[in-house]
């Protein structure tokens, strides 16, 4: 592959894995009871009321959606229904009823994405702006679709978003580095690999800004509840039933939560540098997760993450400017990382465990996720270069 155009991949070339627009934030007018359900959600889940209001939602044929962009409003929204529905009582509901089931499942057919809560959904397509011609930067964002509302709700998922958008500039640069490795620039390589160095330490300040209104007790309590998936889920053992999905059989099933490993930029990023993890439960679970991701996305690690062997061409050419702008973005990596694992140990980790529903040894995206982390922050050491060395 001698050329790359992000549009292929749905990609924006500001945002990144961003959609290029801001999200819908209604859809056409025959949906307008699904938009109208989901501005009352937050007060019937408050007020531990939203069976009752999600028990009636109509079932209305998704042949008139017709964008991508209409296609992640109505997945927005079903995905919230489900998880509200589901999560309003303590244990969960083990059925999902028909009138949120059918349209959910055909929705996230058209997507090519099983029907649960991810983070395409709940990040990606989850946000607006204040300021439409400002950044999408903390400050600027807001939210559009809530479970209980909230500063400490809304503020997890602005941080993602800008995470995402601070990624952007990292993203274009792994590209241009990936360019010079085929033209053999070594001089290039290393300018471009000092940018996706810049770019990662940018991600990491948005995501150091998590506890400005995020408190780990409120996210922990309040929030986190609803993001859980159905896979390896205590409080779904044998799965859940989409009623009428006759796909299914009426068979129970599982599928991981929502979670940020679900986002494409760092299994990216990682491939390109050439980390390679160890044939271990942590590397099979972080492949299964790309089964979440929108379609465009999954291609282009695929596709475009090992386009050129960067780590090889910096072992090969072994200057000492290449050298030392790799091991600043392993580095910048392994300090991303460091962050996100002391936050989930703060985050979850550290939180009482109250029910099965909201277990603090598992992740939403159902994994034992503290000892994942630190294997997966372990491993990107060893990648490590040492200058005047060829291996």
């Amino acid at each position: 592959m001698t050329g790359i155009r992000l549009a292929d991949y749905d990609l924006d070339d500001e945002l990144g894995f961003l959609p290029g627009t801001d999200p819908l934030r209604s859809l056409p007018t025959e949906y307008a009871e699904w938009d109208e359900i989901g501005a009352a959600l937050p007060k019937h889940l408050v007020m531990g009321r939203g069976r009752d209001l999600l028990r009636d939602v109509p079932q209305l044929d998704i042949a008139g959606l017709r964008t991508t962009a209409e296609l992640e409003r109505a997945m927005l929204l079903l995905s919230y229904f489900a998880h509200g529905y589901l999560n309003d009582t303590d244990p969960p509901a083990q059925v999902l009823p028909a009138s949120i089931a059918l349209p959910w499942h055909a929705v996230a057919t058209r997507l090519g994405r099983p029907p649960i809560l991810s983070y395409a959904s709940h990040q990606f397509h989850n946000w607006g702006r204040f300021d439409s011609s400002g950044p999408v930067a903390l400050g600027n964002l807001t939210r559009l679709q809530d479970f209980l509302g909230g500063m400490d709700d809304d503020w997890f998922v602005m941080v993602h978003v800008a995470i995402e958008a601070a990624a952007a500039p990292g993203l274009n640069a792994m590209i241009r580095a990936q360019d010079a490795v085929l033209a053999g620039d070594a001089e290039l390589l290393a300018e471009r690999l000092r940018e996706v160095a810049a770019s990662l330490g940018a991600m990491q300040h948005t995501l150091d800004r998590m506890p400005e209104r995020c408190d780990p007790y409120v996210y922990y309590h309040r929030v986190r509840r609803f993001l859980f998936g159905t896979k390896n889920n205590p409080a779904f053992p044998e799965g859940l039933v989409y009623e009428g999905v006759v796909e299914y059989g009426g068979k129970p099933q599982q599928f991981s939560g929502e979670t940020g490993a679900q986002s494409a930029i760092i299994p990216f990023l990682a491939t390109a540098l050439g980390i390679e993890h160890q044939d271990d439960p942590l590397n099979d679970y972080m492949f299964s997760l790309r089964d979440y991701m929108p379609r465009g996305h999954r291609a282009f690690i695929e596709e475009a993450g090992s386009r050129a062997d960067i780590r090889g061409a910096v072992l090969a050419w072994r200057t000492r400017a290449a050298c030392e702008a790799y091991n600043e973005c392993i580095d910048a990596l392994r300090s991303f990382h460091h962050l996100h694992l002391r936050y989930a140990a703060a985050y979850v980790h550290r939180q009482g465990q109250k029910s099965d529903a909201n277990s603090s040894s598992t992740g939403t995206g159902g994994t034992p996720f503290m000892k994942y982390l630190k294997l997966h922050l372990d491993n990107i050491a060893t990648h490590t270069i040492e200058i005047g060395r060829s291996s």
